[in-house]
């Protein structure tokens, strides 16, 4: 049995917070604003395993209004969630997904994000896409002023 999840995520940038994308700090004048790291690429993957599973979204598994997830490492998150989709009894197929950025370039951390995505959900290199996009300028991720990502995932029972 095959299900499938689409997930996406969107954070501001703002002065004063470290970048991290895919699990990995970014070198940028700043960072994503949010409750936890803001981890805008792995949150997309969260809501996608979350969505083939028809399981609440990353909103209310880790809601914002607790202290116990202030500033945590979303890798962390990512963790938990692959262990509801191995209690299901699901593992992953692929993963393909979008990081939206006007800045920085991301090609350069991909491979990195890569290795930290397929250690954590058990899979291949081969098995997980991680592309880079730009809004050309256009809309408030053209304009510097936030990131963004999506992501879907196919799950196998």
């Amino acid at each position: 049995m095959y299900r499938i999840g689409i997930g996406y995520d969107i954070h501001k940038l703002i002065e004063g917070r470290d970048l991290i994308i895919g699990g990995i700090k970014i070198t940028h004048e700043k960072g994503l604003l949010g409750h936890s790291d803001a981890d805008v690429l792995i949150h997309a993957v969260i809501d996608s395993m979350l969505g083939a599973l028809a399981l609440d979204d990353i909103g209310t598994l880790f809601p914002d209004t607790d202290p116990q997830y202030k500033n945590i490492d979303s890798t962390v998150l990512l963790k938990h969630v692959y262990a509801l989709v191995k209690k299901k009894g699901y593992h992953v197929v692929n993963i393909d997904s979008n990081i939206i950025a006007q800045a920085p370039k991301m090609m350069p951390y991909i491979p990195k994000m890569k290795e930290i995505l397929c250690k954590i959900l058990e899979v291949d290199p081969d098995d997980i896409s991680i592309k880079a996009k730009t809004k050309e300028k256009m809309d408030a991720v053209g304009q510097k002023l936030a990131i963004e990502a999506n992501a879907v995932v196919l799950l196998e029972k």
